[in-house]
């Protein structure tokens, strides 16, 4: 019906077939024939075209999936740390040094990792953008590992406490982390986190960040993913390949998407404190 000719119709009208008989004569059959042969080679094309889409998806998949891995195994996790706050360091250097914004620089190292700039207005002025992102880069670090140990003193102080009263009741302890807006409970190992003095709590503390923000953020990137691919299909009717402007649509919101997950694990473990404990309050 889709790929018969008026010949076709023509000949079936000659015939006198009625609805249901069977068709047996030999121009119909090879009219049949050469209608599967076209019904397969489009739906060969339509398939292939569906598997780029899923390409560009996989691409994606790998990436996050990947550091996913590393969060939940611990593997390479403190490398990708390093780079997510590598990456965030860049990404506020050459916004604000390209509009030659030092205020709102400042006010995004504020706002994002909670620390004072390590420059002033007049080397934020004079230095080039490489070496400003090493500057930053180099303090935001050494900050962070600063505020990290003084987390895990801190946590020790309650760990010891029920660890030693603990009489093997408990084998988890729940810790609560806050940003001053959003808090995070963190489940770690008594026993581990005791004999560690507080570093394994840190790396838990590190791994739930990191998985939680990750998942969140991939969810919601799936469905732009979705809605982007049913929108460009509307590029038919202008006479462009939807294809192309999937791919490269689908690429501006990947980098988006990463930058995104970047500074918000960066900004959670750089602000995430410990809640200040009761005898603490009393004192």
């Amino acid at each position: 019906r889709l790929f018969g000719s008026e010949r076709v119709a023509k000949i079936m009208d000659t015939m006198g077939l009625k609805e249901g008989e069977v068709i047996q004569h030999k121009w119909m059959t090879k009219s049949i024939e050469k209608a599967q042969k076209r019904v397969e080679e489009n739906n060969f094309g339509t398939r292939k075209r569906l598997l780029e889409y899923d390409d560009v998806m996989n691409a994606q998949r790998e990436v996050v999936y990947k550091r996913r891995r590393h969060a939940l195994h611990g593997d390479r996790l403190k490398v990708d740390i390093a780079d997510m706050m590598f990456d965030v360091c860049d990404n506020l250097v050459e916004i604000n040094k390209a509009n030659a914004d030092y205020k709102n620089f400042e006010f995004d190292i504020i706002r994002l990792l909670g620390i004072e700039v390590p420059f002033t207005e007049d080397e934020f002025s004079r230095g080039t953008a490489n070496e400003l992102v090493d500057k930053l880069y180099e303090y935001v670090y050494k900050k962070y590992q600063q505020k990290i140990e003084f987390s895990s003193m801190e946590a020790f102080k309650v760990i010891k406490n029920v660890y030693e009263n603990n009489s093997g009741q408990f084998e988890r302890i729940v810790v609560p982390f806050s940003d001053g807006i959003k808090s995070v409970n963190v489940v770690t190992n008594l026993e581990k986190a005791y004999t560690s003095e507080g570093k394994t709590l840190i790396n838990d503390f590190e791994k739930n960040i990191t998985l939680s923000i990750l998942d969140e953020a991939w969810k919601k990137h799936l469905r732009k993913m979705d809605e982007l691919k049913q929108s460009v299909q509307l590029a038919v009717h202008e006479q462009k390949d939807p294809l192309l402007i999937y791919k490269f649509e689908a690429f501006n919101l990947f980098k988006a998407t990463m930058e995104a997950i970047n500074k918000d694990v960066i900004s959670f473990l750089m602000k995430g404190d410990l809640p200040i404990q009761e005898e603490n309050k009393q004192a």
